[in-house]
């Protein structure tokens, strides 16, 4: 068992409570009690969506998960902060401001591109090697310094008074992509959609971030933006790194699957971690030499790395530079 098993986190479940449940259906399904399981992203347990698992070999690429871009669908409530910055926190602050879906769109753009964001005091980061959210909770003031984060794109869902793409040069934006699944983002229940200059309540957003991105404080600053104060109410992850929605199982099914054995039928190849990088084809030699750790040299590739096989077995990971190759992460695959 050497993949990805993508799950598609239900609210109220932590990352590391989806290891163990992959863990669980692992031993149930008598595939052994040695593979090794791992998370590729943290998602809060407020948080719903992309939750990629990484099972045997494919753990030594959990950490390329880490760095990748995701893309979130987030509802912002206007009217109330809270100490979270998300609906399980008190209110902290008010404000009787409800912006109109022209004035949103016209501040997006300023939340496109690179941005200087302060994360919330709400959150894992480390203070003097306390757990933030642990100094929080104990009422201690948590000040975090700010970061540098991406924003690609943010868009408003046109169902909820929504327009176009948002980008950094202020014009109409790109896309995300066929890749990104979008569900759609207004029901009936929600009622009509806002017409053009009625203040809204609260707006379903769609954001391309990359690593590192708090989605709670973009949503902070857009009210605060806006003249207003909010929080977020609904966070759905719909993209991490390669992975989208399309191949995630809920955990009603990955219980299913674990009690039939059949979980190989959900795993996706080692490989679909590293879409983004070529392959690159060894002769036995070859493979054997990097397996040992050594250098290969005269290899006529661009520089770059790739994503080694011999046949049809991947070997490593492997970076190319001036025509040789030495191994990021090596696979113990047979």
């Amino acid at each position: 068992m050497h993949g990805w098993i993508i799950l598609d986190k239900p609210l109220g479940l932590g990352s590391t409570q989806g290891v163990s449940a992959v863990k669980r259906c692992l031993r149930q399904g008598g595939y052994g009690k040695g593979i090794k399981v791992g998370h590729g992203g943290t998602l809060d347990p407020l948080a719903t969506g992309v939750l990629p698992i990484a099972v045997g070999e494919a753990t030594k690429l959990a950490g390329r998960m880490l760095d990748s871009d995701k893309v979130y669908d987030f509802t912002i409530r206007f009217g109330e902060q809270t100490a979270t910055l998300d609906a399980e926190g008190e209110v902290v602050a008010t404000s009787d401001v409800r912006p109109t879906r022209e004035a949103l769109e016209a501040v997006l753009p300023r939340f496109t591109g690179p941005i200087e964001q302060v994360p919330p005091a709400y959150s894992a980061l480390k203070v003097d090697g306390e757990r933030a959210y642990d100094l929080a909770r104990a009422g201690e003031e948590v000040v975090l310094a700010s970061r540098s984060v991406t924003i690609h794109s943010l868009k408003s869902s046109p169902a909820r008074g929504g327009g176009p793409f948002a980008s950094a040069n202020g014009g109409g934006g790109e896309p995300l992509g066929d890749s990104v699944e979008e569900a759609p983002l207004h029901h009936p229940a929600d009622g009509p959609p806002p017409r053009a200059g009625e203040d809204l309540e609260e707006i379903t957003l769609t954001a391309h971030v990359s690593k590192g991105t708090y989605i709670r404080s973009l949503a902070r600053d857009i009210a605060l933006a806006l003249g207003t104060v909010g929080h977020v109410t609904m966070l759905r992850r719909t993209k991490a790194g390669p992975f989208t929605l399309a191949p995630a199982i809920s955990l009603d099914k990955l219980n299913e699957m674990g009690q039939a054995a059949t979980l190989e039928q959900i795993l996706l190849p080692l490989r679909a971690g590293l879409d983004d990088i070529p392959a690159l084809a060894l002769d036995p030699d070859q493979a054997g030499a990097l397996r040992q750790g050594r250098v290969l040299a005269g290899i006529a590739v661009d520089d770059g790395q790739y994503f080694a096989m011999l046949g049809d077995t991947p070997v490593a990971l492997i970076e190319a530079l001036d025509e040789q190759v030495r191994v990021v992460r090596g696979f113990n695959l047979d």
